[in-house]
C-alpha cells in the first residue's frame, strides 16, 4: 500500500506530464479572428452591403494530444485531492481538444456549453438562470437616469497613455520587468492578458472605469493567478489556464472589479448582453442579426463587432451554434460572491486568500485545503490589495449577509422615511 508522499509525489508526475501534453493547445488563441475581418464588415456595413464574415481557422488536430490527456486522467486516483484535481483538469482539456477539431461546424457549440454551461443554465443557489440574471441587469441599466452616469466621451485616455500608466503601475507591484503592457494593432477587443503580457487595443479611447478595470481585472487576476501559478513547487497546472477553472476565474476577477468600485452598471449591461446574444444565435441568429442587436442596445458600430464576434467565435456564422464562454462573467461572479459569503459564515476567509495562488476553481480551493495546510501547494506570492485587508472585506461580507434577508417587496416607503 503506498504512503501519502508515494501517491503525491506520484500525481505531481501526472501533473508535469499534464502541462506537457496540453502545452499547444490555445484555445482562445486558436478561435480568435484578425483584426482585418473587422475592418472589412465595417467598410461593407458602412456602404450597406455587409455579409457574412469569412474566417479561416487553424486545424491542426489534437488527437495525439487527447491519446496522452487520456492517459493522465485514468492514471490519476480519484479517491485522493490531488488525483480528482488532475482528472477533472484532463477532462476539460480533453473536451478543449474536441471543441478545437470541431471548429467551423456545429458540433464546436456542444463541446463549448460542456465547458462553459449555456445561457439557460441555472444560477447557483437559485431557480434563476443566467438568462434571468442578464435581463435584471440590462433592465436595470436601462432604467438608470442618464444624467446620473458617466459618459464614456467625457474621459479619455489614449492606448500609448494607459500603456504608461499601466506599465509603472505594474511594475510597482510586480517588480520592474515581470509584466509588459503593449499597444497592439491586431487585437480586436479592448485588452488581453497573459502571466507576463498585457496588451491594449491601438486606435483605442480608454476611460477611467475602463484603466481600473483592467488594473483590477486584468492585471491583479488573470496575471496574478497565473504568476503565482507558475511559482507553484509540485503543481505546475496551477499556472495554466484550463478551460475548467473559467467560470471562477472571470467570476473572481468580475468580483475584483466590484469590491474595488471598478465595475460600473454599463459594464454589467455589456457582459448582459453578451449572455443575451449567445442564446440569439443557438436559437438561430446569424452573425448580422447579433452584430445588430449590439448596435440597438448602444454600442458602437467597433464595439458591437468585438461583441458579436465573441459570440461566433469557432462557430458557423449562419445562427444556430455559438462559442458559450461568456456566458461564465455573471454565473462566476454570483457563485464567487455566494462563495465569499459562505467563506465568512463558515469562518474559512482563507479559502479566499488561496484562490490567488493559482488557476484553480472553487471546487478546487476547497478539496485542496489540507495540501495548502501541508504546504504541498504554496501560498500565494502576490495578493490583490482588497483581499489582503481582511477587516474590510469581512465587514462588506457581513452586510451583505444581513443585508440579503431584507425582503425589498415588503419594504414600506413610509418604513425608509421613519429610518432616518
Amino acid at each position: 500500500m503506498s504512503t501519502e508522499s508515494d501517491s503525491l509525489a506520484h500525481h505531481t508526475e501526472l501533473d508535469r506530464q499534464l502541462v506537457t501534453a496540453v502545452k499547444g493547445i490555445r484555445l482562445l488563441g486558436s478561435v480568435s479572428w484578425p483584426a482585418s475581418a473587422q475592418i472589412s464588415f465595417l467598410e461593407q456595413w458602412k456602404k450597406g452591403r455587409a455579409s457574412l464574415p469569412v474566417i479561416d481557422y487553424p486545424r491542426p488536430g489534437h488527437a495525439a494530444a487527447r491519446e496522452q490527456i487520456q492517459a493522465i486522467h485514468d492514471a490519476a486516483d480519484p479517491q485522493h485531492p490531488v488525483g480528482d484535481y488532475i482528472r477533472r483538469s484532463a477532462e476539460s482539456w480533453r473536451v478543449a481538444t474536441q471543441l478545437l477539431d470541431a471548429v467551423g461546424t456545429p458540433e464546436l457549440s456542444t463541446h463549448s456549453i460542456q465547458l462553459f454551461g449555456r445561457p439557460g443554465s441555472r444560477v447557483p443557489g437559485s431557480e434563476l438562470s443566467n438568462v434571468d440574471a442578464a435581463r435584471h441587469f440590462i433592465s436595470l441599466a436601462d432604467e438608470l437616469d442618464k444624467d446620473v452616469l458617466t459618459s464614456d466621451a467625457d474621459y479619455c485616455i489614449p492606448a500609448p497613455v494607459l500603456r504608461e500608466e499601466l506599465q509603472n503601475q505594474l511594475d510597482s507591484f510586480f517588480g520592474a520587468g515581470v509584466v509588459r503592457v503593449e499597444v497592439d494593432d491586431q487585437l480586436i477587443s479592448k485588452a488581453a492578458a497573459g502571466a507576463t503580457r498585457i496588451r491594449l487595443r491601438s486606435a483605442t479611447c480608454f476611460t477611467e472605469y475602463d484603466r481600473n478595470q483592467l488594473l483590477e481585472h486584468e492585471a491583479y487576476v488573470h496575471t496574478l493567478t497565473a504568476l503565482n501559478g507558475r511559482r507553484q513547487p509540485n503543481l505546475a497546472s496551477l499556472g495554466l489556464s484550463s478551460p475548467r477553472i473559467t467560470a471562477t476565474q472571470e467570476g473572481l476577477a468580475v468580483f475584483a472589479e466590484l469590491m474595488t468600485g471598478s465595475l460600473d452598471i454599463e459594464r454589467i449591461k455589456r457582459i448582459s448582453l453578451r449572455i443575451l446574444a449567445i442564446d440569439m444565435a443557438l436559437n438561430g441568429a446569424d452573425f448580422i442579426e447579433v452584430f445588430r442587436y449590439f448596435l440597438d442596445a448602444g454600442q458602437t458600430e467597433a464595439d458591437s463587432f468585438s461583441s458579436a464576434q465573441r459570440v461566433f467565435r469557432g462557430s458557423p456564422l449562419g445562427g444556430g451554434s455559438a462559442f458559450t464562454k461568456d456566458t461564465v462573467y455573471l454565473h462566476g461572479l454570483l457563485s464567487v460572491h455566494t462563495f465569499f459569503r459562505w467563506a465568512l459564515k463558515n469562518r474559512k476567509l482563507n479559502l479566499c486568500r488561496n484562490l490567488f495562488a493559482g488557476k484553480m476553481s472553487l471546487h478546487d480551493v476547497v478539496s485542496l485545503e489540507s495540501q495548502f495546510d501541508s504546504g504541498y501547494i504554496a501560498e500565494p506570492n502576490w495578493l490583490p490589495r482588497w483581499i489582503r485587508h481582511a477587516n474590510g472585506l469581512a465587514a462588506m461580507l457581513a452586510f451583505s449577509l444581513f443585508a440579503n434577508r431584507i425582503r425589498l417587496d415588503r419594504v414600506e416607503a413610509e418604513d425608509l422615511v421613519l429610518a432616518l
